[in-house]
């Protein structure tokens, strides 16, 4: 049985940092794309970031420049790196893993806000005060 087991996240002031784990038992990280999803109150999901199973990623451009994807392989685990983090950042943040080994990047980047992607975290808030 696969389960995503998500730590990191909170509340914090305009400008600061934060740092989002994930890791996965019951499946292998660099065998699928996985990424970070995020949903606020009243808005759709969005992909966030992405890692493709041969190693290349992809941002949001919302998020570009200030958030980074990474994975550790030893570790089984997927980070996600965010600064200069801004209110409209303030979400409730969801490590995501599915798509087999064939996607890209950036294609994972939108299938994987779609409910039948593959496997989800439970989810981690995120705010960001002004």
């Amino acid at each position: 049985q696969v389960q995503l087991v998500q730590s990191g996240g909170g509340l914090v002031q305009a400008g600061g940092s934060l740092t989002l784990s994930c890791v996965a038992n019951g499946m292998t990280f660099s065998s699928s794309s996985v990424g970070w999803v995020r949903q606020a109150p009243g808005k759709d999901r969005e992909g966030v970031a992405s890692i493709a199973s041969e190693g290349t990623s992809s941002c949001a451009d919302s998020v570009n420049g200030r958030f980074t994807i990474s994975r550790d392989k030893a570790a089984n685990s997927l980070y996600l790196q965010m600064n200069r983090l801004k209110p409209e950042d303030t979400a409730m943040y969801y490590c995501a893993a599915g798509g087999g080994s064939s996607l890209a990047a950036i294609e994972a980047l939108d299938f994987m806000t779609r409910p039948d992607f593959g496997y989800w975290g439970p989810g981690t808030q995120v705010t960001v005060s002004s």
